[in-house]
């Protein structure tokens, strides 16, 4: 059975910057002979399916080289689609048993083009033992933003899933004050603060760019019991005036709110848990709106009472349901 090691705060909490949802892609790979470099990086969970072999072995959801018999290890080189701060990171052997490596380790750059000889590379995860079919959950305390990686498994072997958590970090530098942007957008920087609930999570997706590719790609709560409603508080990247939200329930048909309102505000002191509480008092900025079943809705400046630069919003839904992607469209303030 799958190791059923708990999530820590960093997996939990955190944005998986090698997903291919953010532009994250393989650049290359020392060897990739039983399973391509390509896999490592997939968003969805790795899966073994019994009997199936291609030309040269068994079929493997994840990376995987052949056996090393010469001296050196094996690597592959990840470039992330935005720049982060990283956290932590799961390296996951799932479904490798007699064939994972027996350590890795993780060094981290910051590159303008592709990765070279000159490369200055900064190990952010000292080699680590590793077990078969297991998590391996290493926290990572640097501060400076990344985003290209090197893998180093010792000797060879297979590993299914690289997971890189952590914060996008943009660059706003040589941006007009004023100019036009997806405040909300992950590479924007924008993260999600706290949410009512998130039973069937994913609530991080809800940022990222596109239209979702089924109704479990998107923020879902459970079916509320209770008077009230459900809600998201996100931080967008940079201070602004909202000009446009949009708010796509794509996939979502049986299960999509009734009705979806705005509270914004400016607030650039306390904590997320502080958020929370003040978010109750925030003015609202877009009333109640009638939601349609897998349809995007975009709400522009005629809809919305938006006063002043803010700094945060809160979607409430009615009375719960599921939302594939949301979006804040503003103007950045000086």
């Amino acid at each position: 059975m799958h190791d059923e090691t708990p999530l820590p705060d960093f997996a939990r909490q955190g944005i998986n910057l090698a997903s291919p949802r953010l532009g994250s892609h393989g650049l290359s790979a020392s060897d990739e002979f039983f399973a391509p470099l390509c896999r490592l990086l997939h968003d969805d969970p790795p899966r073994y399916i019994a009997g199936k072999y291609d030309d040269n072995g068994k079929w493997m959801d994840g990376w995987e080289t052949r056996r090393k018999r010469g001296p050196g290890h094996d690597h592959c080189l990840v470039r992330l689609g935005v720049s982060g701060v990283i956290h932590g990171v799961d390296i996951d052997t799932s479904h490798f048993t007699g064939n994972f490596p027996a350590a890795a380790s993780l060094e981290a750059s910051l590159v303008t083009g592709p990765p070279d000889d000159g490369t200055e590379w900064h190990e952010i995860v000292q080699a680590t033992p590793l077990a078969g079919n297991a998590h391996h959950y290493v926290g990572v305390d640097d501060p400076r933003p990344f985003n290209c990686l090197r893998l180093n498994i010792y000797p060879d072997g297979g590993v299914a899933r690289l997971r890189v958590y952590g914060q996008p970090v943009p660059s706003w530098d040589g941006q007009d004050a004023g100019s036009r942007h997806e405040l909300s957008a992950l590479a924007n920087g924008g993260r999600v603060v706290a949410v009512s609930d998130d039973h069937y999570g994913g609530t991080w997706r809800i940022l990222t760019p596109g239209r979702g590719i089924n109704s479990g790609d998107g923020w879902e709560t459970r079916r509320r019991r209770e008077p009230g409603n459900d809600w998201i508080i996100i931080a967008l990247g940079a201070i602004g005036t909202i000009e446009e939200v949009e708010v796509d329930t794509a996939h979502y048909k049986g299960n999509y709110p009734d009705a979806c309102s705005l509270q914004a505000a400016r607030s650039e002191g306390g904590t997320d848990r502080s958020l929370v509480a003040q978010s109750l008092f925030w003015p609202e900025v877009l009333a109640p709106q009638k939601l349609r079943m897998d349809h995007v809705h975009k709400f522009a400046e005629a809809e919305l009472k938006a006063d002043g630069p803010v700094s945060h919003v809160k979607l409430n839904i009615h009375p719960d349901g599921g939302v594939s992607r949301f979006r804040v469209f503003g103007r950045l303030t000086a």
